[in-house]
């Protein structure tokens, strides 16, 4: 992975602090866990996930050369500012795919975006609040970019882009795009 890459993308804030993990438990698991440690726009990576959260419970398998990540946001903004806030970051992964490789995702509502009528990637956002006061947001995102092999469970409802495409893709070029998009987006309800 390489976090100098990431650094150098064209954000203020977003990913200018990054903590990698070759293997993990779950970056969002440990974004909360030692919140404290981490300054807005922090992004936890790892190369391998053991225990990724999904929605519902469920575990979100990570291998190398795919995306998982938590960005940790202190943005002091109202609860109601995040309306709809996990649709807005379906679409800016959306964008960052269609710009850098003219592939069209789909989003599922809530938190699913599709290849193909397959799952490439899951985005869990989870926040606290005290009052109507947003303290923290914690945005994770498991993205199947290089993935060539999914357990027969999941085959035939997974996806990855080499698996539609077979094409390698820089995950770094990915999460980029992603972040830029993103911290375009906080910035825009942090000001309404």
């Amino acid at each position: 992975m390489d976090i100098q890459k990431i650094q150098n993308s064209k954000t203020k804030c977003i990913g200018k602090n990054i903590k990698y993990f070759e293997t993990i438990d779950s970056t969002q698991t440990e974004a909360k866990r030692n919140i404290s440690k981490y300054e807005n726009g922090t992004i936890i990576i790892a190369d391998v996930q053991t225990s990724g959260k999904g929605t519902h419970g469920r575990v979100w398998h990570t291998k190398a050369n795919n995306i998982a990540m938590t960005i940790i946001l202190k943005p002091n903004m109202k609860l109601e500012k995040l309306e709809g806030f996990t649709r807005t970051i379906a679409e800016d992964i959306k964008k960052a795919i269609k710009d850098l490789y003219n592939i069209d995702l789909n989003i599922k509502l809530p938190n699913d975006l599709l290849l193909n009528k397959k799952k490439i990637c899951g985005i869990l956002t989870e926040s606290t609040t005290i009052k109507d006061e947003v303290r923290e947001i914690f945005i994770g995102i498991g993205f199947n970019v290089n993935e060539k092999v999914f357990h027969d469970d999941i085959s035939n409802i997974a996806t990855s882009l080499y698996k539609e495409t077979k094409k390698e893709y820089n995950v770094e070029d990915i999460i980029c795009k992603i972040i830029e998009n993103i911290e375009k987006d906080i910035e825009k309800r942090i000001k309404s």
